[in-house]
Protein backbone atom coordinates (compact mmCIF):
# COMPACT_ATOMS: atom_id res chain seq x y z
CA UNK A 1 0.00 0.00 0.00
CA UNK A 2 1.10 3.24 -0.80
CA UNK A 3 2.01 6.46 0.90
CA UNK A 4 1.28 10.31 -0.37
CA UNK A 5 4.66 12.33 0.01
CA UNK A 6 3.93 15.01 3.38
CA UNK A 7 4.13 18.90 3.09
CA UNK A 8 6.97 20.05 4.89
CA UNK A 9 4.80 21.27 7.79
CA UNK A 10 2.62 18.85 8.12
CA UNK A 11 6.05 16.07 8.20
CA UNK A 12 7.29 18.51 11.59
CA UNK A 13 4.31 18.45 13.20
CA UNK A 14 4.18 14.61 12.95
CA UNK A 15 7.58 14.48 13.37
CA UNK A 16 6.81 15.92 16.75
CA UNK A 17 4.28 13.66 17.55
CA UNK A 18 6.90 10.57 17.51
CA UNK A 19 8.81 10.96 20.42
CA UNK A 20 12.16 8.81 20.32
CA UNK A 21 15.94 8.90 19.91
CA UNK A 22 17.68 6.21 22.04
CA UNK A 23 16.85 7.36 25.68
CA UNK A 24 17.15 5.13 28.62
CA UNK A 25 13.50 4.29 29.07
CA UNK A 26 14.64 2.04 31.87
CA UNK A 27 18.23 1.51 33.90
CA UNK A 28 19.05 -0.99 30.94
CA UNK A 29 16.06 -0.42 27.84
CA UNK A 30 16.68 1.56 24.91
CA UNK A 31 13.71 3.47 23.41
CA UNK A 32 13.28 2.53 19.67
CA UNK A 33 9.65 3.66 17.96
CA UNK A 34 9.03 2.13 14.53
CA UNK A 35 6.45 3.08 12.20
CA UNK A 36 4.71 0.84 9.84
CA UNK A 37 3.92 1.10 6.50
CA UNK A 38 0.25 1.23 6.52
CA UNK A 39 -2.78 0.64 9.35
CA UNK A 40 -2.27 -2.24 11.44
CA UNK A 41 -2.63 -5.51 9.87
CA UNK A 42 -1.78 -9.22 9.69
CA UNK A 43 1.35 -8.26 7.62
CA UNK A 44 3.09 -6.41 10.10
CA UNK A 45 1.80 -9.36 12.51
CA UNK A 46 5.27 -10.69 13.42
CA UNK A 47 6.43 -7.27 15.00
CA UNK A 48 3.15 -7.15 16.61
CA UNK A 49 4.07 -10.29 18.30
CA UNK A 50 7.69 -9.56 19.48
CA UNK A 51 6.43 -6.48 21.15
CA UNK A 52 3.52 -8.50 22.81
CA UNK A 53 5.31 -11.40 24.09
CA UNK A 54 8.02 -9.03 25.41
CA UNK A 55 10.85 -10.08 22.83
CA UNK A 56 11.75 -6.70 22.21
CA UNK A 57 11.73 -6.52 26.23
CA UNK A 58 14.07 -9.26 26.67
CA UNK A 59 16.29 -7.96 24.41
CA UNK A 60 16.65 -4.25 26.39
CA UNK A 61 14.71 -2.68 24.01
CA UNK A 62 11.63 -0.54 24.92
CA UNK A 63 9.88 -0.44 21.43
CA UNK A 64 6.60 1.89 20.15
CA UNK A 65 5.04 0.49 17.55
CA UNK A 66 2.70 3.47 15.33
CA UNK A 67 1.07 2.37 12.65
CA UNK A 68 1.06 3.83 8.97
CA UNK A 69 -1.77 5.29 7.24
CA UNK A 70 -2.70 7.47 4.12
CA UNK A 71 -0.91 10.41 4.28
CA UNK A 72 1.93 9.11 6.29
CA UNK A 73 5.58 8.82 4.37
CA UNK A 74 7.53 7.02 6.87
CA UNK A 75 10.15 6.97 4.71
CA UNK A 76 10.26 10.71 5.08
CA UNK A 77 9.67 10.34 8.66
CA UNK A 78 12.42 7.85 8.85
CA UNK A 79 15.56 9.85 6.41
CA UNK A 80 14.54 12.76 8.54
CA UNK A 81 15.28 11.09 11.68
CA UNK A 82 11.85 11.11 13.19
CA UNK A 83 11.84 7.66 14.05
CA UNK A 84 14.37 5.06 14.51
CA UNK A 85 12.95 2.28 12.75
CA UNK A 86 10.26 2.24 9.55
CA UNK A 87 9.03 -0.50 6.98
CA UNK A 88 9.77 -0.19 3.24
CA UNK A 89 6.74 -1.85 1.66
CA UNK A 90 8.67 -2.77 -1.08
CA UNK A 91 12.13 -2.90 -2.92
CA UNK A 92 11.65 0.64 -4.22
CA UNK A 93 11.91 2.21 -0.96
CA UNK A 94 15.76 1.42 -0.15
CA UNK A 95 16.32 2.34 -4.06
CA UNK A 96 14.76 5.67 -4.32
CA UNK A 97 16.56 6.84 -0.47
CA UNK A 98 19.97 5.74 -2.29
CA UNK A 99 19.12 8.09 -5.21
CA UNK A 100 17.98 10.66 -2.96
CA UNK A 101 21.14 11.08 -1.59
CA UNK A 102 19.55 9.83 1.97
CA UNK A 103 21.67 6.79 3.75
CA UNK A 104 18.59 4.63 5.01
CA UNK A 105 19.49 1.21 4.85
CA UNK A 106 17.45 -2.10 4.57
CA UNK A 107 18.63 -4.45 7.51
CA UNK A 108 15.42 -7.15 6.91
CA UNK A 109 12.94 -8.67 4.68
CA UNK A 110 10.12 -9.74 6.62
CA UNK A 111 8.53 -11.07 3.01
CA UNK A 112 9.81 -12.66 0.68
CA UNK A 113 7.20 -12.13 -1.65
CA UNK A 114 5.40 -8.45 -2.14
CA UNK A 115 1.77 -9.91 -1.27
CA UNK A 116 0.65 -7.21 -4.13
CA UNK A 117 -1.85 -8.15 -6.83
CA UNK A 118 -4.65 -6.86 -9.32
CA UNK A 119 -7.97 -8.97 -9.00
CA UNK A 120 -10.86 -9.04 -11.37
CA UNK A 121 -14.24 -10.29 -11.27
CA UNK A 122 -14.29 -13.44 -13.01
CA UNK A 123 -14.41 -13.33 -16.60
CA UNK A 124 -13.34 -15.06 -19.54
CA UNK A 125 -11.51 -12.54 -21.29
CA UNK A 126 -8.73 -12.31 -18.11
CA UNK A 127 -6.47 -15.39 -17.44
CA UNK A 128 -3.35 -13.50 -16.84
CA UNK A 129 -1.44 -10.05 -15.84
CA UNK A 130 -0.67 -9.94 -19.68
CA UNK A 131 -4.37 -9.91 -20.53
CA UNK A 132 -4.97 -6.65 -18.79
CA UNK A 133 -2.76 -5.00 -21.46
CA UNK A 134 -4.74 -1.93 -21.96
CA UNK A 135 -7.66 -2.01 -19.86
CA UNK A 136 -8.35 0.44 -16.79
CA UNK A 137 -6.72 -0.14 -13.90
CA UNK A 138 -7.53 1.19 -10.35
CA UNK A 139 -4.31 1.78 -8.66
CA UNK A 140 -3.07 4.12 -5.73
CA UNK A 141 -1.21 7.42 -6.42
CA UNK A 142 1.85 6.42 -5.45
CA UNK A 143 1.68 2.54 -7.38
CA UNK A 144 2.38 4.19 -10.37
CA UNK A 145 6.02 5.31 -9.74
CA UNK A 146 6.42 1.24 -7.81
CA UNK A 147 4.61 -1.79 -9.41
CA UNK A 148 3.24 -0.34 -12.07
CA UNK A 149 6.77 0.83 -13.65
CA UNK A 150 7.19 -3.06 -13.32
CA UNK A 151 3.86 -4.28 -15.36
CA UNK A 152 4.63 -1.64 -17.87
CA UNK A 153 8.01 -3.14 -18.64
CA UNK A 154 7.14 -6.40 -18.53
CA UNK A 155 3.11 -6.32 -20.42
CA UNK A 156 3.48 -3.28 -22.09
CA UNK A 157 0.96 -1.78 -19.82
CA UNK A 158 0.70 1.93 -20.45
CA UNK A 159 0.12 5.03 -18.25
CA UNK A 160 -3.31 5.77 -20.13
CA UNK A 161 -4.86 2.60 -17.87
CA UNK A 162 -4.41 3.84 -14.76
CA UNK A 163 -7.38 4.91 -12.80
CA UNK A 164 -7.97 6.14 -9.03
CA UNK A 165 -8.00 4.07 -6.74
CA UNK A 166 -8.82 5.70 -3.26
CA UNK A 167 -8.94 2.14 -0.85
CA UNK A 168 -12.53 2.44 -1.41
CA UNK A 169 -13.75 -1.07 -2.97
CA UNK A 170 -17.31 -0.28 -3.68
CA UNK A 171 -16.60 1.03 -7.43
CA UNK A 172 -14.77 -2.39 -7.84
CA UNK A 173 -17.34 -4.16 -5.89
CA UNK A 174 -20.47 -2.81 -8.60
CA UNK A 175 -18.57 -2.84 -11.61
CA UNK A 176 -17.97 -6.43 -13.19
CA UNK A 177 -15.44 -5.11 -16.11
CA UNK A 178 -13.19 -3.14 -13.10
CA UNK A 179 -9.77 -4.37 -12.32
CA UNK A 180 -8.13 -3.42 -8.89
CA UNK A 181 -4.87 -3.19 -7.08
CA UNK A 182 -4.85 -5.36 -3.56
CA UNK A 183 -2.85 -7.52 -1.26
CA UNK A 184 -3.38 -11.13 -2.18
CA UNK A 185 -3.65 -11.63 2.16
CA UNK A 186 -6.45 -9.30 2.21
CA UNK A 187 -8.67 -7.73 -0.43
CA UNK A 188 -9.74 -11.24 -1.86
CA UNK A 189 -11.30 -12.12 1.31
CA UNK A 190 -12.80 -8.51 1.64
CA UNK A 191 -14.53 -9.04 -2.06
CA UNK A 192 -16.03 -12.48 -0.71
CA UNK A 193 -17.02 -11.07 2.40
CA UNK A 194 -18.91 -7.96 0.73
CA UNK A 195 -19.34 -8.69 -2.69
CA UNK A 196 -20.31 -12.36 -2.54
CA UNK A 197 -17.73 -13.74 -5.34
CA UNK A 198 -14.84 -14.84 -5.48
CA UNK A 199 -12.28 -12.38 -7.50
CA UNK A 200 -9.81 -13.72 -9.86
CA UNK A 201 -6.42 -12.90 -8.63
CA UNK A 202 -3.22 -12.56 -10.02
CA UNK A 203 -0.08 -12.38 -7.71
CA UNK A 204 2.85 -10.47 -9.32
CA UNK A 205 5.87 -12.32 -7.63
CA UNK A 206 4.37 -15.68 -9.35
CA UNK A 207 4.93 -13.66 -12.62
CA UNK A 208 8.54 -12.78 -11.57
CA UNK A 209 8.52 -9.43 -9.70
CA UNK A 210 11.70 -9.49 -7.98
CA UNK A 211 10.39 -7.03 -4.81
CA UNK A 212 10.67 -7.53 -1.03
CA UNK A 213 8.65 -6.36 1.06
CA UNK A 214 7.85 -5.34 4.34
CA UNK A 215 11.58 -4.44 4.58
CA UNK A 216 13.07 -3.41 8.22
CA UNK A 217 14.63 0.03 7.43
CA UNK A 218 16.97 1.90 9.55
CA UNK A 219 19.17 4.91 8.88
CA UNK A 220 23.25 4.34 8.31
CA UNK A 221 23.95 6.88 11.24
CA UNK A 222 22.07 3.97 13.59
CA UNK A 223 23.99 1.06 11.80
CA UNK A 224 26.78 2.88 12.65
CA UNK A 225 26.78 4.05 16.21
CA UNK A 226 24.67 1.38 17.82
CA UNK A 227 24.85 -1.94 15.61
CA UNK A 228 23.75 -4.01 18.71
CA UNK A 229 20.44 -2.33 18.58
CA UNK A 230 20.20 -3.08 15.22
CA UNK A 231 20.95 -6.95 15.51
CA UNK A 232 18.48 -7.01 18.37
CA UNK A 233 15.67 -5.58 16.97
CA UNK A 234 16.12 -7.83 13.91
CA UNK A 235 16.67 -11.07 15.94
CA UNK A 236 13.55 -9.89 18.14
CA UNK A 237 11.45 -9.29 14.79
CA UNK A 238 12.60 -12.52 13.28
CA UNK A 239 11.76 -14.73 16.10
CA UNK A 240 8.17 -12.65 16.79
CA UNK A 241 7.57 -13.54 12.77
CA UNK A 242 8.53 -17.27 13.82
CA UNK A 243 6.08 -17.14 16.60
CA UNK A 244 3.23 -15.72 15.09
CA UNK A 245 3.37 -18.16 12.46
CA UNK A 246 3.64 -21.30 14.35
CA UNK A 247 2.65 -20.64 18.03
CA UNK A 248 -0.47 -18.22 19.35
CA UNK A 249 -1.09 -15.29 17.29
CA UNK A 250 -3.61 -13.77 19.28
CA UNK A 251 -1.12 -11.58 21.63
CA UNK A 252 0.11 -9.77 18.14
CA UNK A 253 -3.71 -10.16 16.99
CA UNK A 254 -5.11 -7.96 20.43
CA UNK A 255 -3.09 -5.08 20.01
CA UNK A 256 -3.13 -5.12 16.12
CA UNK A 257 -6.80 -4.99 16.34
CA UNK A 258 -6.60 -2.34 19.17
CA UNK A 259 -4.74 -0.31 16.59
CA UNK A 260 -6.82 -0.43 13.86
CA UNK A 261 -10.58 -1.64 15.24
CA UNK A 262 -11.41 -2.67 11.46
CA UNK A 263 -9.22 -5.13 11.38
CA UNK A 264 -11.47 -7.81 12.23
CA UNK A 265 -10.40 -11.68 13.25
CA UNK A 266 -11.63 -12.85 9.88
CA UNK A 267 -9.21 -11.23 7.91
CA UNK A 268 -6.72 -11.57 10.14
CA UNK A 269 -6.90 -15.51 10.08
CA UNK A 270 -7.14 -15.33 5.99
CA UNK A 271 -3.97 -13.20 6.28
CA UNK A 272 -2.09 -15.68 7.95
CA UNK A 273 -3.51 -18.77 6.43
CA UNK A 274 -2.28 -16.66 2.91
CA UNK A 275 0.79 -15.89 4.11
CA UNK A 276 1.86 -19.46 5.14
CA UNK A 277 0.44 -20.70 2.05
CA UNK A 278 2.04 -18.27 -0.52
CA UNK A 279 5.32 -18.87 1.69
CA UNK A 280 5.24 -14.97 1.79
CA UNK A 281 7.69 -14.93 4.94
CA UNK A 282 9.65 -18.30 5.12
CA UNK A 283 9.85 -19.10 1.26
CA UNK A 284 12.18 -18.34 -0.69
CA UNK A 285 15.81 -17.48 0.38
CA UNK A 286 14.03 -17.78 3.86
CA UNK A 287 13.75 -20.93 3.62
CA UNK A 288 17.82 -21.67 4.08
CA UNK A 289 18.84 -18.46 5.28
CA UNK A 290 16.34 -17.86 8.15
CA UNK A 291 13.18 -15.16 8.39
CA UNK A 292 13.77 -11.87 6.98
CA UNK A 293 16.83 -13.37 4.18
CA UNK A 294 18.03 -11.55 1.74
CA UNK A 295 20.22 -11.86 -0.79
CA UNK A 296 22.92 -9.63 -3.20
CA UNK A 297 21.48 -12.06 -6.25
CA UNK A 298 18.03 -10.41 -5.74
CA UNK A 299 18.27 -7.20 -4.94
CA UNK A 300 20.99 -7.53 -7.97
CA UNK A 301 18.18 -9.01 -9.77
CA UNK A 302 15.42 -6.16 -8.84
CA UNK A 303 17.93 -3.38 -9.83
CA UNK A 304 19.19 -4.62 -13.00
CA UNK A 305 15.01 -4.97 -14.20
CA UNK A 306 14.40 -1.30 -12.92
CA UNK A 307 17.68 0.38 -14.34
CA UNK A 308 17.14 -0.96 -17.86
CA UNK A 309 13.43 0.24 -17.84
CA UNK A 310 15.11 3.73 -16.64
CA UNK A 311 13.78 4.02 -13.54
CA UNK A 312 17.34 4.04 -12.08
CA UNK A 313 20.92 5.58 -13.76
CA UNK A 314 22.87 2.46 -14.23
CA UNK A 315 25.32 4.04 -12.34
CA UNK A 316 23.51 4.36 -9.34
CA UNK A 317 25.31 2.44 -6.02
CA UNK A 318 21.97 0.03 -5.41
CA UNK A 319 24.01 -1.79 -3.02
CA UNK A 320 24.00 1.21 -0.84
CA UNK A 321 20.20 1.01 -0.07
CA UNK A 322 20.81 -2.53 2.02
CA UNK A 323 22.83 -4.85 3.84
CA UNK A 324 23.19 -8.44 4.53
CA UNK A 325 25.44 -7.86 7.77
CA UNK A 326 22.10 -8.83 10.04
CA UNK A 327 20.36 -11.36 8.38
CA UNK A 328 20.52 -15.08 6.54
CA UNK A 329 22.05 -16.58 10.18
CA UNK A 330 19.37 -19.20 9.84
CA UNK A 331 17.69 -17.49 13.39
CA UNK A 332 14.45 -20.02 13.82
CA UNK A 333 15.05 -22.17 10.71
CA UNK A 334 15.93 -25.28 12.66
CA UNK A 335 12.89 -25.45 14.67
CA UNK A 336 10.65 -25.06 11.70
CA UNK A 337 12.02 -27.35 9.54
Amino acid sequence: MMRRVLKRAAMIALAAAFTLHLRPAAAADTKITFVTDWKAEAEHGGFYEALALGLYKKAGLDVTIRQGGPGIDNMQLLAAGAVDFAIGSNSFGPLNLVQAGAHVVAVMAASQKDPQCLMTHPRPDIKSLADIKGKPVMIAAGSADTFFLWLKAKYGYSDSQIRPYTFNMAPFLVNKNAIQQGYISSEPYLVEQQGGFKPQVFLFADAGYPSYASLVMVSQTMIDAHPDVVQKFVDASIQGWYDYLHADPSPADKLIEKDDPDESDGVIAYAIKTMKAEGMIEGGDAAKLGIGAMTDARWKTFFDVMSKEGVYPANLDYKAGYTLRFVDKGLALAASH
